[in-house]
């Protein structure tokens, strides 16, 4: 499919720089394919889930991975910053650089803004589009410390752009159930919600689920190719473990929907479904692209931001709910005022109906 299908014009003034307050207070648009569009707010969930309905979330937690410090040559020295954004293994990460041009393999890295105790790394690769590789002297739970000690918030470029980074960014830019360690972006249609809100849901009867997916900073990257069969989707890391499948899988035998709260969510629950056609335990990494055309075998309705033009999370929304459908509720949410992306208003999509597949011959 051409990228250009999935475009729309977005006033600039709809992107939130900050989060509704409280944060269960945003606004929700409820996008049922069958019956139309409904504007609704996020408290309105316990009205719209049912007793017996699973709620998925994401418990990843957010690193705050940009990292700014200065590289050693020598008797050379650069100023540099950098976002990580996918662990390699206890003591490496990949990162994209600024200005990475600047670096060379072996370079000695100091980060941490001049403080006493600075987090050394090297450059063990370079690849495109200014990426690199990074080997730190720490490892383990030892370098994750050290990360959220000298780094800070890695918000979004297109907040970023308008605003420095803020103290309030470090709570507001996290879920209130994050646990895992290991995103360098938040899932944000978690953002949402409060304690309260979840013990509500619970107390009427909905399930809550917890999947790991550590979002990557590749969801922000622009596509560069002009048709989807031409992008490379980044991969991710994610575990759905045993028990959580089996719960899911008792709900779904009496009826009970599965709710996906964010696209991160559902990536991985149906990256997990698509061997057997139900939902499976996995562990590893994602690099599922969907678009329309793609055949859903767990995920019944999805909770989600409004996202960017031409982004693979708009063609993912697209594939669930119909490309019509879709555009017509973005149209909506431009003409009615809704914030858009990671600090923006919600939206929760049902499913549209799928055809049936064609049994083997």
């Amino acid at each position: 499919m051409r990228v250009s299908d999935f475009d729309f014009e977005l006033p600039e003034k709809l992107i939130a720089l900050h989060p509704a307050e409280p944060r269960d207070s945003a606004r929700l648009l409820l996008v049922d394919p069958e019956v139309g569009l409904s504007d609704r707010h996020v408290p309105d969930l316990l009205w719209l889930l049912k007793p017996g309905d699973v709620l998925v979330i994401n418990d990843t937690r957010v690193l705050p991975a940009e990292l700014r410090g200065t590289r050693i040559r020598g008797e050379n020295r650069a100023n540099m910053s950098f976002n990580l954004h996918k662990r390699v293994d206890a003591h490496t990460w990949r990162a994209f650089a600024r200005p990475a041009k600047k670096l060379a393999l072996l370079d000695r890295l100091e980060l941490g803004n001049g403080q006493a105790d600075a987090l050394v790394a090297r450059v063990a690769g370079k690849g495109d589009t200014g990426e690199v590789t990074l080997e730190f002297d720490l490892g383990g739970a030892q370098l994750d410390e050290a990360i959220k000690s000298h780094g800070a918030m890695p918000l979004p470029p297109y907040i970023g752009a308008k605003r420095a980074v803020e103290d309030r960014d470090l709570v507001d830019y996290q879920t209130v159930y994050a646990a895992e360690d290991g995103a360098v972006a938040a899932p944000t249609a978690g953002l949402h919600f409060t304690e309260s809100l979840l013990q509500r849901l619970t107390d009427k009867g909905v399930t809550i689920e917890r999947v790991t997916l550590h979002v990557g900073a590749g969801t922000f990257l622009p596509m560069k190719v002009d048709d989807t069969d031409d992008h490379v989707m980044h991969a991710e890391w994610g575990e759905i473990d045993a028990a959580t499948v089996s719960r899911i899988h008792a709900k779904q035998a009496l009826g009970g929907r599965v709710i996906a709260v964010g696209t991160t969510s559902l990536r991985l629950l149906e990256t997990a479904s698509r061997a057997t056609g139900t939902l499976q335990p996995f562990i590893g990494d994602t690099d599922i692209f969907i678009t329309p055309g793609f055949r859903f075998h767990t995920v019944d309705a999805l909770m989600t931001n409004f996202h960017l033009p031409k982004s693979t999370l708009f063609m993912l929304v697209s594939a669930f709910s119909g490309m019509d459908v879709m555009k017509a509720a973005y149209a909506h949410a431009i003409a009615e005022g809704y914030r858009f992306y990671s600090y923006g208003d919600s939206s929760l999509l049902l499913r549209a109906a799928q055809d049936e597949p064609e049994d083997d011959l």
